[in-house]
C-alpha cells in the first residue's frame, strides 16, 4: 500500500515591512496619548471638568493646543482617557494586602489604613472621578466608560471584603454592589470632609471602614 502524501497546511504569510511600519504607528500613538494624558491629569484634577478646555490644559502643560487636537477629539475624549489611564492603577492598589494579609484582623487594619491613606495623597484625582461620574449623569459620551470604571472598583472592593469573610469564616449578606456603594460612599463623604480642610477626615474614615467591616458580619450556624 503507497503512503498518501498529506498536502501540508499553507504557511502563514510573512509580516511585512508594512505590517511593522503600521504596528509601530499605531503604538508610538497609544504611547503618545498615554504621555498626553499623565501631563493633562494634573490640570483637570484642580480644576475639574467643568473649567478644564483642551486650551486650558494645554496652557498648564508642555504640549501645544494644536497637539492635544492631534491626538484627543475633543475634552471628553481627553478626560475619559486620563481617568481610565489613572484607574487602571488604582483599581489594584489593595490587592497586595488581599494577597499578604494572614488574618482577618490584618486585612481588616490593613485595608482600612490604606483608604485613608490614599484620601490624604490622592484627594486631587478622587475628586477629579467623582466629577466625571456626575458628569456621566448629564454627558452620554462618556457614561459607558464611567460605568465600566464603577464596575472595576467594585470588584475591587469585592476582593478585599470576600477574602475578608474568607478568612473570618463568616458569609456577607450583602451584595457586591451594595458593599461598594457603602464604602464608596464612605469615602466620598470622607473627600469632601478633607478637601474643606478637616484634619480629622481621613482618621474618621479609617475608623468607619473598621467598623463597617465588623457590620458586614453574619455568622453562619
Amino acid at each position: 500500500m503507497t503512503d498518501v502524501e498529506v498536502p501540508s497546511a499553507p504557511s502563514q504569510p510573512a509580516e511585512t515591512n508594512r505590517d511593522r511600519v503600521s504596528r509601530r504607528q499605531v503604538d508610538k500613538f497609544a504611547e503618545r496619548r498615554a504621555q498626553l494624558a499623565d501631563a493633562a491629569l494634573q490640570t483637570l484634577a484642580e480644576l475639574g471638568y467643568a473649567r478644564t478646555s483642551l486650551r486650558e490644559i494645554a496652557q498648564n502643560t508642555a504640549f501645544s493646543h494644536g497637539v492635544l487636537h492631534y491626538y484627543f477629539s475633543d475634552k471628553e475624549d481627553l478626560i475619559t482617557h486620563c481617568v481610565r489611564q489613572y484607574e487602571a492603577a488604582c483599581v489594584t492598589r489593595y490587592d497586595e494586602i488581599v494577597a499578604s494579609a494572614s488574618s482577618a484582623e490584618e486585612l481588616r487594619r490593613e485595608f482600612s489604613a490604606a483608604m485613608a491613606q490614599t484620601l490624604r495623597t490622592d484627594a486631587p484625582m478622587h475628586r477629579l472621578w467623582y466629577d466625571l461620574r456626575n458628569q456621566s449623569l448629564f454627558e452620554e459620551s462618556f457614561r459607558a466608560d464611567v460605568l465600566e470604571i464603577d464596575q472595576r472598583r467594585e470588584e475591587m472592593i469585592w476582593r478585599v471584603i470576600s477574602r475578608y469573610a474568607s478568612v473570618a469564616g463568616f458569609s456577607v449578606a450583602l451584595s457586591p454592589a451594595a458593599a461598594y456603594a457603602i464604602l464608596d460612599g464612605l469615602f466620598q463623604q470622607a473627600l469632601l470632609h478633607q478637601l474643606a480642610g478637616d484634619e480629622s477626615a481621613a482618621e474618621l474614615l479609617r475608623a468607619n471602614v473598621m467598623r463597617m467591616l465588623d457590620l458586614l458580619e453574619v455568622r453562619a450556624p
